[in-house]
């Protein structure tokens, strides 16, 4: 063999390994983000109030991953921590994998938990809802919890995945209108809904929910500087909402890139993110 074909053969080897090594931080190394919200509605007695996000777990298995998001949420001391959706996977459920971590996390701080459209996709919704409770988990599908300190109190509301209306021939946009529309909630006190659609952040703004946190789009899977996420459910290809904090008129909303992969096996650019929120009202 001449030593340019070697040479070129070197190249090509180490770039296969860089590449793998690569791909293997971008989808196992946690990234941690916090959000400081600020509003004059958000009691006093709330300041420094913190809450943990985890959207699109998926079952994963990556044991390094799933150790590093239990080290920091424990480390992170929250009040509460909200899972936004795709606890699961319904392509690769794996209800054992879900529940274990929970447990891991139940003792650190009440759990509330929202379905995704996976979730709408598994036989044994039924079941997985049932090892939920088991675990301490509070279902919010369609429901509104009162957070109190002292005398004072904010909403914390939760929606199921329009997904588990099983209307096709109604928009989900729609379906969430009217799951928002049918719960019972003081809209004068400060108002946190826990959803899955970033997509439906209209609705959201109409409804005017002081905060809203949602997950589904994966950061956009691969994202390329300066231009983003290039493709998300429900969003097509270079998506609007796949990242971070939107704000329009009084409402703010906080996508989670979410931690684990489904049908595409690997994140570009994208690390798995679990995202901190820490309120605080205007003094």
């Amino acid at each position: 063999m001449k030593k340019k074909t070697k040479i070129i053969i070197l190249i090509i080897i180490c770039l296969v390994i860089l590449s793998a090594l690569y791909l293997y931080y971008e989808n196992t190394k946690l990234q941690v983000s916090t959000y400081n919200i600020i509003n004059q509605n958000i009691p006093v007695d709330f300041n420094n109030y913190k809450i943990v996000q985890i959207s699109d777990f998926h079952n994963t298995k990556s044991k390094i991953l799933t150790h590093d998001l239990i080290e920091e949420i424990k480390k992170q001391k929250p009040n509460i921590i909200v899972l936004t959706g795709y606890l699961i996977d319904s392509n690769k459920t794996d209800i054992d994998v879900a529940i274990n971590f929970l447990k891991e996390i139940n003792s650190i701080a009440p759990i509330y938990f929202i379905s995704g459209n996976h979730e709408a996709s598994i036989h044994n919704y039924s079941e997985f809802k049932d090892k939920l409770e088991q675990n301490k988990v509070i279902i919010l599908d369609n429901k509104v919890e009162v957070l109190k300190i002292n005398e004072s109190e904010i909403n914390l509301i939760g929606i199921d995945d329009p997904r588990m209306v099983h209307e096709s021939y109604v928009s989900d946009s729609e379906i969430v209108n009217v799951e928002i529309n049918n719960l019972k909630y003081d809209d004068t006190k400060y108002s946190i809904l826990l959803s899955y659609r970033p997509e439906l952040f209209d609705t959201y703004v109409e409804k005017e929910l002081d905060l809203v946190l949602v997950g589904h789009a994966h950061g956009g899977q691969i994202r390329l500087p300066f231009i983003g996420g290039i493709g998300a459910p429900n969003q097509g290809f270079f998506p609007k909402y796949t990242s971070g904090i939107y704000v329009e008129n009084n409402t703010t909303m906080v996508v989670s890139r979410g931690i684990g992969n489904s049908i595409i096996p690997f994140r570009i650019n994208n690390r798995p993110k679990l995202v901190v929120i820490r309120l605080n009202g205007k003094k």
